[in-house]
C-alpha cells in the first residue's frame, strides 16, 4: 500500500518559516524509490538542523548503501526548527522526510545518528512529532523500530527508554544485517510481533536491545549489575568494524545541499581509527585499528565525487588526515590532478607533529591560504604528557615557524580546560605559548601583522577512554580558571592584541558529561527537558543550563542521586560502569592501567609503529590494523 507524500500540507506552511528551502528536498544525487516495490524502509535522522546534518557523512553513507540495495529504500529527515515544529502541531502536519515527505512513522526502521549526546532532545522532538510513542515500551507492531547509532551510542543508556535498540560500530555492514532480518520478519508475516523482531537483532550479539537487559543497583547509587532477562541473548554486545575500506567506497554520489550547509565540500574519509593514544579522545579509542583507504581507492573515490557533485574543494577526513601513510603523495598527486579546475584540497586540523612545509603548499596549490589550525589541547608540557599528546613546544615553535615563514599570516591553537591533575597554573600557560608563538612569527616574517586564536573547550570525560574514571571540572571552577587566562592575554601590551580568545563556558560541558556518563535514570531528565521546552541543546542560544539543572533536581534525588555524582565524582576501578556490557574491544583492564599512566604522567607510544600494547582492539573483534604505503602514485587521469 502505498504512503502519501504530505508535501501539500507540508507546502503551506513554508512560507511562514526562516530557510523553507531546508525542508523541500530534491538535492543532487538524491533518491526516491517507489515505495510499493521496496518491503524494507529506512528513515536516517542526523538529529540537528539540515545545515548541519546534510553533510554528515555517516547518514550519507547509509542512505547510499542501503538505496544500492534491491528492495530497500532509504529517506532523510533532520530536525525542524521551532518555528515549523508548531506549525506543524498546529496543522497536524507529521515528521517528515526530505526526499518524498513521506511520514517518519510509515517507516520500517527509524535510524538515528548521534555524534553529540546533546541530540537526544531533538530525537524526542522528531518521535512526538511522528506519532510514535516517547518510549518502546507503549510501542506496536505498528511503528518503526527505533535504532541508535554514532559516537554517542556506545553508552545508550541514558535514552535506553526511548530507543528500540543500538548498533556500535561502524554501520555499513550492520545496517544490511539488519535489512534481512527485519525484511525475512516481514515475509513470514511479522510472528511474535515487535518482541520477536527485536529478539532476533539482539541474538546476533551486535545489535543492543535495552529491554532485554535488567539493571541492578546498589544502596549508595552505583550498578550492582546489568543481566539478560532472556535467553540466547548475549552478555555483551560487540561493536561492528568494517575492514578494508576500498571495498566501500562511499559516499559514491555525495549529497549536494540546496541550502547552506556548515560544510561546502566533497568529503574522502582517508582513513578509519586512530592508535595515538590521545586519553581524551573517544573517537581515537572506539574506532581502533587504523584501516587506510588505498592511495588510488582515494584518487577514484575523488574523480567520481566531483563529477558528481561540481564542488571546488576537497576535504580528505580522518581522525588525524597527516598520518596517513601515503599523504604526502595523496595531496600532491591531487593537486597536480585538478591543477587547471583549481580544486582545492583541506585537512580537517592537522597534528603538529605532522605538519610539514610541503604537504602544506600542496594543499593550498590550487585554493586559497587560509589559516592552519593545531591542537596542542594541554597547555603545559605536563599536562600533554597526562594526556599523552606528545607534542612539545619545541616542536609547536618549530611548526608555526615553517608556517610563518612560508606566507602563513594566521595559526588557531585549540585546548581544552578541565582536564585531569590541570591546574590554574597548567592553564595559564595556555597564553604563554600563544604570545611565543606570535614572536615566533613576528621574528620570522618580518611582519607585525601575525595573528595567532586560541580557542578553547571543556574537557568532557568519555565512556571507553582512560578518561572514564576521571572527576569532571565544575563549570564554576572552569569558567573562574578560564576568566585568568583572559586577564593574562588581555593584560599583555606586546602581544595580547594580536592573540584571539574564543572560549566556552563550562555549563553545556557539565550537561554533556551528565549524558555522556550517565545511565537509564538520567532518561526522565532528558524527558523533563524536553517536556519543558528543551530543543537544540548543541546550538548555544538554544541552550539552558537553567532548565537542566531544574529537571535534574526535580527528577534525580528520588532516585538518590544528582548531577554532581554523574560528573564531578571520580570513579573506582570496581565500579559498574554504565556501558561495560557494550564492547568496543578495549580491554577494561589497559584502559585502567593507561589512567594510572595518565596519573604518573607516563606517555604511550603509536602502536601502528611500535609492538602491540595490548589494548585488546585486534584480537577481541578480530581485526588488525591496515596501513601501506602501496607503493603506488595518483597518476593524472587524462594525458592534455
Amino acid at each position: 500500500m502505498s504512503v502519501e507524500s504530505v508535501f501539500p500540507q507540508l507546502e503551506a506552511l513554508l512560507p511562514h518559516v526562516q530557510k523553507p528551502i531546508q525542508y523541500v528536498g530534491g538535492e543532487l544525487n538524491s533518491t526516491v524509490k517507489p515505495w510499493d516495490e521496496c518491503d524494507v524502509r529506512w528513515a536516517l535522522m542526523y538529529p540537528d538542523a539540515y545545515e548541519v546534518g546534510l553533510p554528515n557523512q555517516g547518514v550519507m553513507i547509509l542512505y547510499e548503501v542501503l538505496n544500492e540495495r534491491e528492495g530497500v529504500l532509504a529517506e532523510r529527515t533532520y530536525s525542524v526548527w521551532p518555528d515549523l515544529e508548531e506549525l506543524m502541531r498546529e496543522h497536524k502536519v507529521p515528521q517528515f522526510t526530505v526526499d518524498a515527505h513521506r511520514p517518519v512513522k510509515a517507516f520500517d526502521v527509524f535510524g538515528l545518528s548521534f555524534s553529540t549526546e546533546l541530540g537526544y532532545t531533538n530525537m524526542l522532538t522528531a518521535l512526538d512529532l511522528a506519532g510514535i510513542p516517547l518510549e518502546s515500551k507503549d510501542r506496536t507492531v505498528e511503528d518503526p523500530i527505533v535504532l541508535a547509532g554514532g559516537h554517542a551510542a556506545f553508552n545508550p543508556e541514558p535514552i535506553a527508554d526511548f530507543i528500540d535498540c543500538a548498533v556500535v560500530g561502524d554501520g555499513e555492514q550492520a545496517v544490511l544485517e539488519i535489512t534481512e532480518i527485519v525484511r525475512a520478519w516481514k515475509a513470514e508475516g511479522r510472528p511474535g510481533g515487535r518482541d520477536e523482531v527485536l529478539l532476533r537483532l539482539a541474538r546476533t550479539g551486535s545489535v543492543y536491545v535495552p529491554r532485554f537487559y535488567d539493571v541492578e543497583y546498589l544502596a549508595d547509587g552505583r550498578i550492582a549489575r546489568v543481566v539478560p532477562n532472556r535467553s540466547g541473548v548475549p552478555w555483551r554486545v560487540s561493536k561492528h568494524t568494517v575492514m578494508d575500506l576500498d571495498e566501500w567506497p562511499y559516499p559514491k554520489q555525495p549529497l549536494v545541499p540546496l541550502a547552506e550547509t556548515v560544510h561546502e565540500r566533497m568529503s574522502v574519509e582517508i582513513f578509519r581509527g586512530c592508535t595515538r593514544g590521545c586519553r581524551f579522545c573517544q573517537a581515537g579509542m572506539i574506532t581502533r585499528p587504523v584501516r587506510e583507504r588505498s592511495i588510488t581507492g582515494i584518487g577514484e573515490m575523488v574523480e567520481r565525487g566531483l563529477k558528481a557533485t561540481g564542488f571546488e574543494e576537497v576535504g580528505l577526513l580522518s581522525l588525524s588526515s597527516a598520518d596517513h601513510t601515503e599523504i604526502g603523495d595523496i595531496a600532491k598527486g591531487l593537486a597536480d590532478r585538478y591543477t587547471e579546475d583549481k580544486i582545492g584540497l583541506s585537512l580537517p586540523s592537522t597534528r603538529v607533529d605532522a605538519f610539514n612545509v610541503d604537504l602544506a603548499n600542496e594543499l593550498t596549490r590550487n585554493g586559497r591560504r587560509s589559516g592552519l589550525t593545531f591542537a596542542p589541547e594541554g597547555g603545559s608540557e605536563r599536562m600533554r604528557k597526562v594526556i599523552n599528546k606528545m607534542v612539545s613546544e619545541e616542536d609547536l615553535i618549530r611548526t608555526v615557524s615553517t608556517a610563518y615563514g612560508n606566507g602563513w599570516r594566521q595559526v588557531k591553537l585549540y585546548f581544552m580546560c578541565g582536564l585531569p591533575t590541570e591546574t590554574d597554573e597548567d592553564v595559564l600557560q595556555i597564553g604563554d605559548m600563544a604570545v611565543n608563538v606570535i614572536a615566533e612569527g613576528r621574528k620570522v616574517s618580518g611582519q607585525n601583522d601575525i595573528r595567532c586564536t586560541v580557542s578553547i573547550g571543556g574537557f568532557v570525560p568519555k565512556p571507553h577512554t582512560p578518561f572514564q574514571w576521571a572527576p569532571q571540572l565544575s563549570a564554576e571552577e572552569t569558567d573562574a580558571r578560564l576568566a585568568k587566562l583572559r586577564d593574562k592575554i588581555r593584560g599583555d601590551k606586546k602581544y595580547g592584541r594580536s592573540i584571539g580568545f574564543r572560549y566556552h563556558d563550562g555549563k553545556p560541558g557539565i550537561i554533556e558529561g551528565l549524558l555522556s556518563r550517565g545511565d537509564r535514570r538520567v532518561g526522565a531528565v532528558i524527558r523533563a527537558v524536553y517536556e519543558s521546552g528543551g530543543r537544540f541543546d548543541g546550538w548555544r542560544e538554544h541552550f539552558s543550563y537553567d532548565r537542566w539543572i531544574k529537571c535534574a533536581e526535580q527528577t534525580l534525588p528520588q532516585q538518590g542521586v544528582d548531577v554532581a555524582w554523574y560528573t564531578t565524582r571520580e570513579r573506582t576501578y570496581e565500579e559498574v560502569l554504565p556501558w561495560d556490557h557494550l564492547d568496543s574491544g578495549l580491554d577494561k583492564d589497559w584502559l585502567w592501567e593507561d589512567w594510572q599512566d595518565a596519573l604518573d604522567e607516563t606517555e604511550v607510544e603509536d602502536c601502528r609503529w611500535t609492538p602491540c600494547f595490548d589494548c585488546g582492539v585486534c584480537p577481541q573483534m578480530d581485526t588488525s590494523i591496515q596501513i601501506g604505503p602501496t607503493g603506488k602514485k595518483l597518476l593524472p587521469l587524462t594525458v592534455k
